[in-house]
């Protein structure tokens, strides 16, 4: 584990394990997270021989909570800050909701052009736009964005609480099976962050259009979409994505949620794998 300061001072953590002269895979996780939510897919890339990297958005987990440079640019940047630090080539990017915008933006404006990226993989991803527009009107009504915003602003405890324990995992569907460690570990990683990073973040995952960036991205992608996710609609999200990418392959999964690479771990897993080993 380590950090690096970026450009603007921030001081960003990270996670870099196994051989250094091994394919790295990097991982980059979703609001309101860390790079703790991805520890089930290290410990499973690491055993496969891979070297494993993953980072706390600036604001969230273990890293600097600045006040500023909480947009999709400023992301992009700080991974591309991690990147460079280990000098990570022919990397493979996997982003999981919020994350996915972030993998869109930086292989298309830092990761292609310097050279350093293999493949992509969007998880639960948030591009193309999840606000609705004119020109996006299967997306979300701002005002949902603003319940967001007013509920964090209130009470962020209860409403990470009321997030994790309902839509994100599923719990809230008929005969799910509730898991309380996964619920108290969303809520954990949440509440380490911090509420400016949170609030600001709102408006990045929303509202930043990356049309541009998915149309830029020519390495291979593989988009993963759970037909039941309740936080980012499959519809305005994966099956948009996928018509704008020059090399993608979209794969859904009827009844599996956002927080599926959780809670399905196992499935998920190994299709990651066998994208990776392709």
């Amino acid at each position: 584990m380590g950090t690096v300061t970026t450009r603007d001072g921030t001081e960003i953590f990270y996670k870099d394990w196994g051989p250094k002269d091994s394919q790295p895979i990097v991982f980059h996780h979703g609001w309101p997270l860390s790079s703790d939510d991805w520890d089930g897919q290290m410990l499973f890339f690491l055993a496969k021989g891979y070297r494993v990297v993953a980072h706390d958005r600036r604001g969230h987990g273990r890293s600097a909570q600045v006040w500023d440079g909480h947009t999709m640019d400023g992301y992009a940047a700080d991974a591309a800050a991690v990147a460079q630090h280990l000098d990570l080539r022919g990397a493979i990017h996997i982003g999981h909701s919020t994350g996915g915008g972030e993998v869109a933006r930086y292989v298309a404006r830092h990761g292609e052009p310097q050279g350093r990226v293999a493949k992509a993989i969007l998880v639960s991803a948030v591009p193309p736009l999840m606000v609705k527009t004119e020109a996006n009107p299967g997306g979300l009504p701002v005002e949902v964005f603003d319940g967001f915003r007013k509920a964090l602003a209130e009470n962020r405890a209860q409403f990470f609480l009321d997030v994790a324990s309902g839509p994100f995992y599923g719990f809230n569907r008929p005969g799910a099976k509730i898991d309380q460690g996964v619920i108290w570990n969303w809520w954990r990683q949440g509440m380490m962050g911090s509420t400016k990073a949170h609030y600001d973040g709102i408006k990045a995952f929303s509202e930043t259009d990356q049309t541009e960036d998915l149309k830029a991205i020519g390495v291979p992608t593989l988009v993963l979409h759970g037909e039941d996710d309740q936080i980012v609609p499959i519809g305005a999200s994966a099956k948009l994505s996928i018509k704008l990418l020059r090399n993608g392959t979209l794969k859904t999964y009827p009844e599996y949620g956002h927080g599926m690479l959780t809670v399905n771990a196992d499935l998920l897993n190994a299709d990651l794998l066998a994208f990776v080993e392709a």
